[in-house]
């Protein structure tokens, strides 16, 4: 730039470099001054705050324009295919690192079990193996309990066939018998209820398909120049979820996906970039929250991020006067508001729209059972974008289901933090040192406490305790103005400490509030007390979240079951972990109404959403093929060893992970990330990782198991293997080639210890590998990358 800035000067042009913020036009110069090149010094280069589209050349005029995007590059995020709607969801339900010994866990064929542990055991050798001096391989095994005490010893390798047992909360499941018929007939008896249900869904969702709109065009400059004003980078999940709702909006069908992302993870951000491209197309966008507060805080940024454009904003809430919502209403009718937000008042009978193009639904699971039935007859007609950070059950089992499409932002914002998070009981000294150490390095502190009847009370106990702190209260019942007075008050830091309902549970961001203490939270469902705790820690400060309860013995056991869960799952990204969770302990609700299904409950939430996709694709006529869990024999040490990877949780998450990845980039993938997380691997972690990179494609080849040593392979192949018969009988029948198949579709390879090639057991996997590729039915069309 610097040596094409030069030769415009040298030919007499005047440059004009554009910024679009003085911060902006300061980092410019100091750039241009680091090459020798000074605006100060040079009458004919200069640097002008502005916004301007595109950089030209006015050579007549002797001018040359230069813009920001032009010298920085644009915001642009390559779009990726679209995966199967389960995966990314399916990321969080098969982590196995919660799983401790005595939980209840089911594995696809055997059925219901108890987790016992993990275990190292030695392979028994054959005689002749013993004789040529073999040594006996070790291997990890995970330890199943079933009826009578039998025990199931599953090989690390295959952790992908067995789940955490997700069922109904305070009924323990009845254990399944090893070998037995029983979880035969009840997987039977789920799939005659999954199908009846798929049937109706794709009923349902078969007519939203019908109800075909104009698509929108494709992103210009003007949304490139908005995406630029987001103040921050945006994290890999959030730019993928952004994505996913762009492309959505350029289908010919109306949207419907759940955003999920923990709470101040960037999912307003993705409504914004969807509201600007749908308003800016000439379409009308609402935007619905649970409580004025929220939408209050939402009118704020989108006001501000869209007051350089053409986008009229307004917002619709108790806090609004009513002559003003009159005129709102009015304006709405008439294609005059570009995007409204308001509370469930947008969902009233007197709410009319030009014509309305998207909504926004921010915190579902907060909205009643009438509310979530407008909205559902709106799904058929317009886009729809739903925020949560909790899902309700049923939200979640469409999601996951593949019957909405869902985008997860896991990833948190860089330098964010982890809520340290304490279960205590009433007391005055560790109250009045909890919020000291906040006011001390000069923050806030919330103080929830969710009856108005005795908040004052509270609020007068902490002024008693700490007299200096500055203390304002807010409640629901307050004057809209006085509410909305106290809360800007708040956020502007003219108060210390907030005593409040949980009317803070959304929309309140105050980077500089950090500690939060909520009396009687035994009293609050889990999704609410995640909610409340994310009013805090949305900085790159420490966080602490004090859960004030009765004594133990005064708690009920899902009390008890919430506390522990609130302390387990203070790690960041967690709220999806949280969402299924309280699936348990309130029960996955049935998809099409308001009863409780005993479905899920028979065979796990895990085993039940498969089988429901598996229903579905079938009745849609598409090909339903089982998956495959090959079982490895490969003689050589395959596992994570315990100093390795210490806890038991991580290393179960990292097996299972292993276990279910779909390629050999998911395999390395996760090999760069635990080696990042746990240095260098040791021998046996080593050859675990390359095990584990067999296991794609003897997926690929329909293969059971597979058993390998220097000398020998062997494949136990299903019916439905690609491999052609008809290539690969004449390398069996031939005389001395090694090859050997019996009637039970074992396949073996017999090498020659002392030849040339690979000897080592994986290295021969890999061998066959290659002899079998042209022997498949595919090889002649298939692409060879």
């Amino acid at each position: 730039m610097v040596d094409k800035i030069r030769v415009w000067l040298d030919a007499g042009q005047q440059v004009t470099l554009t910024a679009r913020t003085h911060h902006q036009a300061e980092r410019l110069s100091a750039l241009l001054r680091d090459y020798g090149l000074d605006p100060r010094g040079e009458a004919r280069l200069e640097i002008a705050v502005g916004a301007l589209h595109d950089g030209f050349a006015w050579l007549e005029r002797g001018r040359v324009f230069v813009t920001e995007e032009e010298v920085f590059g644009t915001r642009q995020h390559k779009r990726s295919r679209r995966r199967d709607k389960r995966v990314e969801a399916k990321r969080f339900l098969e982590d196995l690192r919660t799983l401790k010994v005595g939980d209840f866990v089911v594995h696809t064929e055997h059925g219901v079990g108890k987790y016992l542990g993990l275990d190292h055991k030695a392979l028994a050798l054959s005689q002749l193996e013993r004789m040529q001096g073999r040594r006996a391989q070790t291997v990890e095994v995970l330890i199943v309990e079933y009826l009578g005490g039998d025990k199931l010893f599953l090989p690390v390798t295959r952790l992908g066939s067995i789940q955490k047992f997700s069922g109904e909360e305070g009924r323990a499941p009845k254990l399944d018998r090893l070998g037995g018929l029983t979880f035969d007939k009840k997987k039977a008896r789920v799939r005659r209820a999954v199908r009846q249900m798929a049937e109706e869904l794709l009923k349902l969702y078969a007519e939203r398909a019908a109800a075909a709109r104009e698509p929108l065009e494709a992103s210009g400059t003007e949304y490139s120049e908005f995406e630029a004003t987001f103040p921050f980078e945006e994290t890999p999940d959030q730019a993928k979820a952004i994505d996913d709702v762009l492309e959505d909006l350029e289908q010919p069908s109306p949207m419907d996906r759940l955003v999920c992302g923990d709470v101040g993870f960037g999912k307003t951000e993705v409504a914004l970039r969807a509201a600007f491209r749908v308003a800016l197309s000439g379409r009308q966008v609402a935007v619905l929250c649970p409580t004025t507060v929220l939408a209050q805080q939402h009118y704020r940024s989108f006001a501000e991020r869209m007051a350089d454009y053409p986008i009229r904003v307004r917002v619709l809430s108790r806090f609004v006067p009513r002559a003003e919502q009159t005129k709102t209403l009015a304006d709405l009718k008439s294609g005059k508001v570009d995007i409204v937000i308001g509370t469930h008042r947008l969902l009233s009978k007197d709410v009319h729209f030009a014509d309305l193009g998207l909504l926004v639904v921010d915190e579902e699971q907060r909205f009643g059972v009438k509310h979530k039935e407008r909205i559902k007859r709106l799904r058929t007609q317009v886009d729809v974008l739903t925020l949560s950070a909790t899902p309700i059950p049923r939200t979640l089992q469409l999601a996951i289901g593949g019957m909405r499409d869902l985008s997860l932002i896991a990833t948190a914002p860089a330098d964010r933090r982890a809520v340290r998070t304490f279960v205590c009981r009433w007391d005055d000294q560790l109250i009045k040192e909890a919020i000291e150490r906040e006011l001390s390095r000069g923050g806030q502190v919330f103080f929830v406490y969710n009856r108005i009847e005795g908040l004052h009370e509270r609020a007068q106990r902490i002024q008693e305790l700490l007299p200096q702190a500055r203390i304002a209260v807010a409640h629901g019942r307050m004057r809209s103005d006085a509410l909305e007075r106290a809360m800007t008050d708040f956020v502007e830091g003219a108060y210390d400490v907030l005593c409040s309902t949980a009317i803070i549970e959304s929309g309140l961001d105050i980077p500089r509030a950090n500690t939060i203490l909520i009396d009687h939270a035994n009293a609050l469902g889990l999704s609410q007390l995640y909610q409340l705790r994310g009013r805090v820690g949305r900085s790159n400060q420490r966080a602490f979240c004090y859960l004030i309860t009765p004594p133990p013995g005064e708690l009920t056991d899902e009390s008890r079951m919430r506390m522990e869960a609130l302390e387990r799952f203070s790690d960041l990204g967690a709220g999806f972990h949280v969402a299924t969770l309280d699936m348990e302990l309130r029960g996955a609700g049935d998809l099409l109404g308001a009863e409780q299904s005993g479905n899920a409950s028979l065979v796990g939430f895990d085993l039940f959403v498969d089988m429901l996709a598996e229903a579905v694709a079938e009745l849609r006529g598409e090909p339903v093929v089982s998956d495959v869990d090959p079982e490895l024999t490969i003689e050589v040490e395959h596992y994570l060893p315990d100093d390795y990877i210490e806890d038991v949780g991580l290393r179960l998450s990292f097996y299972r992970r292993f276990a279910m990845a779909e390629d050999e980039q998911g395999i390395d993938a996760l090999a760069i990330e635990m080696e990042d997380r746990f240095g260098p691997p040791p021998e046996q972690a080593r050859e675990f990782v390359r095990v584990m990179a067999l296991r794609p494609e003897l997926r690929a080849l329909r293969a059971l198991g597979c058993e390998a040593n220097g000398g020998r392979v062997t494949l136990h192949l299903r019916q439905d293997t690609p491999l052609d018969p008809a290539k690969l009988m004449p390398l069996i029948s031939k005389r001395g080639s090694g090859w050997k198949l019996t009637a039970d579709r074992k396949l073996t390879r017999h090498y020659d210890e002392q030849g040339h090639g690979p000897t080592e057991p994986v290295q021969r996997v890999h061998q066959l590998f290659q002899e079998l590729r042209p022997l498949r039915r595919d090889a002649d069309v298939a692409d060879p990358d």
